[in-house]
């Protein structure tokens, strides 16, 4: 084969191109410190540098955004519970200090100023929002699970269900003592007291009672209603709820004599206005033995700011004088899941009903109410012994008159200290559960952390992987590319003297 002069020419450009583009190449990688600039220099680096890229994001978004999140949330939520926490020990510490044997009037009336400050706050902290989301109420994080103002149109069909061991004893009196404004003046001195289970709703002021039922044994049993009046009337009330609108409505209709608030003891009742449904003895004793589940449908309209919202709670329905038609709530476990590594979520969330019960605010509601029957109780002792004191009442048929009214505002102070003596003891054991759940909560709170921070660990440690991988698949060390930069220089500069060497020759060197 011949090797003419423009074969040698263009082989020697050949070679000097490739060792100038090894030379550049080398020059790139020293400036970058990396194998390949273009994808198509390496396609099975530039993949596999993809990957671990895509990687390194989802790894950067889990520890940097979600874990952080899902770690704020939680924060939120534990300082929640934790002013919960404090409120309930407060109101709880109020219960002791109404259960002890001597109340003075000053005790009394501290007991009820602590209460009517606390009441204001039972469900003020389920309102605590994270980054404008409320961590208490599920998926619904742009509401509050109170109501911001009084809403006095608003409608709310409920659904509650009930089981024997929420059926409760209480104590129900009657009968008041009047102050008499002379000692001439004929007062009301006739007051007793009756015991029944009572079975609570979550709510007061009901507008009306829409089914109640329970089941036993397998049988499930639906009483009918019948209202007050059409009972007086005559009307059956065999197996059915008699229905009165206020506890004063069911004490005139039962009043015999000395005796009032009186149920039969297979019969039921419901009052209105305290939301609550009265047992005879016989049937409460019936649905205790039989382990019974009950069931009741209530419609209330108006709630005040600050109250519970049902819908966070209970199946219900929800309607304004301005909505066409009324939204339906389901009651349902709503977890707020975080993604805190590749196929793993995270629940953060604590729902409303886990530690914030509709019973509590009923409690405070009912101690303040006994608080406050106390303090009247007692104010008429005082002011019939300072009646008793005055000179126009010196005589002996007033003094006796007034005795008469003394001795029975006494009996009615007597009852309600203790009434407030033993519901303040009873509702200590109430206060005691609520804190066993929000101190579940808390406790819940701290695994769920530790849970999280080990997450967090982990993806540290992969973030760390990843980041030693893509090194090892993308960079180069300055080392080795500085050699092999010299080593192509060399050759490079090689080629270009002897090109220079070849392009001087002619062929009077050859002859």
């Amino acid at each position: 084969m011949r090797v003419t002069n423009n074969m040698i020419t263009a082989n020697t450009k050949s070679n000097i191109n490739s060792n100038k583009v090894l030379v550049d190449k080398y020059n790139t990688q020293m400036t970058t410190q990396k194998k390949i600039s273009r994808p198509s220099e390496d396609p099975v680096i530039a993949i596999r540098s993809l990957r671990m890229q895509t990687t390194l994001s989802h790894l950067t978004q889990y520890k940097d955004n979600n874990i952080a999140d899902a770690n704020a949330w939680l924060d939120v939520t534990e300082t929640a519970l934790t002013n919960m926490k404090k409120i309930l020990t407060d109101i709880r510490t109020q219960c002791v200090n109404g259960s002890t044997d001597t109340l003075t009037a000053d005790d009394r009336q501290t007991i009820l100023k602590q209460l009517q400050a606390m009441s204001e706050q039972v469900y003020s902290e389920g309102n605590a929002d994270y980054a404008g989301r409320t961590v208490f109420t599920g998926y619904r994080t742009s509401s509050q699970l109170t109501f911001k103002n009084d809403e006095t149109d608003t409608t709310y069909s409920i659904k509650q269900n009930f089981t024997y061991e929420d059926l409760q004893e209480h104590r129900y009196y009657y009968g008041e003592t009047q102050v008499p404004s002379d000692a001439n003046t004929e007062c009301t001195t006739e007051v007793g007291t009756n015991t029944y289970q009572r079975l609570r709703l979550a709510y007061d002021d009901t507008e009306s009672l829409d089914s109640f039922s329970y089941t036993a044994k397998g049988q499930t049993v639906k009483m009918e209603t019948v209202s007050a009046a059409d009972a007086a009337a005559g009307a059956d009330t065999a197996g059915k709820v008699v229905v009165y609108d206020t506890e004063d409505d069911w004490y005139q209709a039962t009043a015999k004599g000395t005796d009032g608030k009186t149920v039969g003891d297979d019969d039921v009742i419901f009052i209105k206005n305290t939301g609550e449904f009265v047992f005879g003895k016989e049937i409460a004793h019936a649905l205790s033995k039989d382990k019974a589940e009950l069931n009741v449908s209530y419609t209330k309209t108006g709630f005040d700011a600050g109250e519970a919202r049902p819908e966070y709670y209970y199946d219900c329905t929800m309607k304004t004088p301005d909505m066409d038609e009324a939204v339906v709530y389901t009651k349902e476990n709503q977890q707020i899941e975080f993604t805190i590594s590749s196929g793993i979520t995270f629940p953060a969330n604590t729902q409303a009903s886990e530690v914030f019960d509709t019973s509590i605010g009923r409690d405070v509601n009912e101690l303040i109410d006994i608080v406050t029957t106390a303090i009247k109780a007692n104010d008429k002792v005082s002011k019939i012994k300072s009646m008793m004191t005055q000179e126009q009442y010196a005589d002996k048929d007033s003094q006796a008159t007034l005795q008469g009214y003394l001795d029975s505002a006494q009996k009615e102070a007597d009852y309600a200290d203790d009434n407030l003596k033993k519901t303040y003891k009873q509702y200590i054991t109430n206060f005691d559960n609520y804190l066993d759940d929000v101190n579940n909560a808390i406790t819940n709170i701290g695994s769920l952390q530790n849970r999280l921070d080990l997450a967090k660990t982990r993806v540290e440690n992969q973030q760390m992987t990843v980041e030693q991988l893509k090194t090892n698949n993308d960079d180069r060390e300055i080392s080795d590319v500085i050699i092999d930069y010299y080593a192509s220089y060399n050759a490079y500069t090689s080629s270009l003297t002897a090109a220079a060497k070849v392009g001087k020759q002619t062929l009077l060197d050859y002859l």
